[in-house]
C-alpha cells in the first residue's frame, strides 16, 4: 500500500513541476495580459546601445499603413497579420517574429528593407503572441503548420505565380526552417533565417543552464508540460528539417548572440543539404545583425535573393 502512496505522490509532484514550468516559468504559456508591446526591448547593454535607433524604426513602422488580415489554423485558432502593399505582382515576403517578441519590433528593420527592395510584405503575429489566438508557444513545432496556412492565404489572394520568400528571426527563424521539411508550394522559393535555434530541446537546455536549472533535471518536466498542457511533443527542429529541405536557405547569426548561441546557426547551416549561404555578423547581438551593420546585412540578403528570384 505504501508504494501506491509513494507512487501517487511522485506522480502528483511530477505533474505539478511540469505545470509550474509550463505556466509560471512561462516556457510555453502566453496569456494575452503578459504579451509584450512593440517598444519593449530585450534587456542588456547590447540593446541599450541601439535602443534609440530601434525605437525610431519601430515608430516608423507603426506609422506605415497596413491591412489587417487573418487566417484560421489547422487546430481552429485565428491568427492575425499586417499586409503592406508595395506593388501589384511584386514578390512577397512572409515574416515571422521571435519568441515572445512582436512582429513590428522584430522586423522594424527587416520590413523596411523588404519594402524598399520592392517586396510586398505579410508580417504575422505567431500563435499565442501579439493579437493572435492561442495560449501555448510551441517553438516552431506547431507554428510551421501555421506557416503553411499563411502561404495558402497568400496564394489564394495573389495567385500561385507570386514568388514567396519566408523570413524569420529567432524562433521565427526556427519556424521557417522547420517548415522546409513540409510540402510547400513551388512558388515558395527561399528561406532567410536570422538567429535561429537548432532545435527546441537544445534552446530549452541552453536557457535552463542560464537560469540555474540542470537540463537533465528540467527537460523531462518541460517535455511533460508541453505534452500534457500544450498538446505537442518537443522533438525534431531546424537541424532535422533542413536535412530534407529542397529550398535555398540563408542563415544569418550575430557573432555575439547571448540568447541563441551562434554555434546553433552554424549547426543548422552544416546540416542543410540544399543550396545555402551563411552570414555571421561580426560583434552583433541576438536578432539585430541588420541594426549593427545595415549595409553588409542588406548586401548579403540581396545577394541571396538574386539567386532565388
Amino acid at each position: 500500500m505504501i508504494w501506491w502512496i509513494v507512487g501517487g505522490v511522485a506522480l502528483v509532484l511530477a505533474f505539478a513541476a511540469a505545470f509550474t514550468l509550463y505556466t509560471y516559468v512561462e516556457a510555453f504559456y502566453s496569456p494575452v495580459r503578459r504579451r509584450r508591446k512593440n517598444h519593449e526591448l530585450p534587456e542588456g547593454e547590447q540593446y541599450e546601445k541601439v535602443s534609440e535607433y530601434m525605437h525610431s524604426l519601430i515608430s516608423d513602422l507603426e506609422a506605415v499603413p497596413s491591412e489587417r488580415v487573418s487566417i484560421i489554423t489547422f487546430d481552429g485558432l485565428r491568427l492575425y497579420g499586417r499586409y503592406y502593399h508595395v506593388a501589384d505582382g511584386a514578390p512577397l515576403q512572409i515574416q515571422f517574429h521571435g519568441y515572445r517578441g512582436t512582429p513590428i519590433r522584430d522586423f522594424c528593420g527587416g520590413c523596411r528593407i523588404a519594402r524598399e527592395s520592392g517586396y510586398n510584405v505579410l508580417l504575422v503575429d505567431q500563435r499565442a503572441q501579439g493579437e493572435s489566438e492561442g495560449k501555448t508557444i510551441c517553438f516552431g513545432l506547431k507554428e510551421k503548420f501555421d506557416l503553411v496556412k499563411w502561404v495558402e492565404y497568400a496564394n489564394a489572394r495573389f495567385g500561385e505565380q507570386t514568388k514567396i520568400v519566408l523570413v524569420g528571426v529567432s524562433m521565427g527563424g526556427a519556424t521557417v526552417l522547420e517548415a522546409t521539411e513540409l510540402e510547400l508550394p513551388k512558388n515558395v522559393v527561399g528561406v532567410i533565417a536570422d538567429s535561429p535555434f537548432s532545435s527546441p530541446e537544445e534552446i530549452m537546455s541552453s536557457v535552463c543552464k542560464e537560469k540555474g536549472f540542470h537540463p537533465k533535471f528540467a527537460m523531462p518536466f518541460l517535455k511533460l508540460g508541453a505534452r500534457v498542457f500544450g498538446k505537442f511533443k518537443v522533438e525534431g527542429g531546424a537541424v532535422e528539417a533542413v536535412k530534407r529541405s529542397r529550398l535555398p536557405v540563408l542563415i544569418i547569426h550575430g557573432e555575439d548572440d547571448r540568447y541563441v548561441p551562434v554555434e546553433m546557426g552554424k549547426k543548422v547551416y552544416e546540416a542543410c543539404t540544399s543550396r545555402k549561404m551563411l552570414y555571421i555578423a561580426p560583434g552583433a547581438a541576438h536578432g539585430i545583425s541588420f541594426i549593427s551593420d545595415p549595409k553588409t546585412y542588406l548586401e548579403k540578403v540581396n545577394e541571396f535573393l538574386k539567386t532565388v528570384l
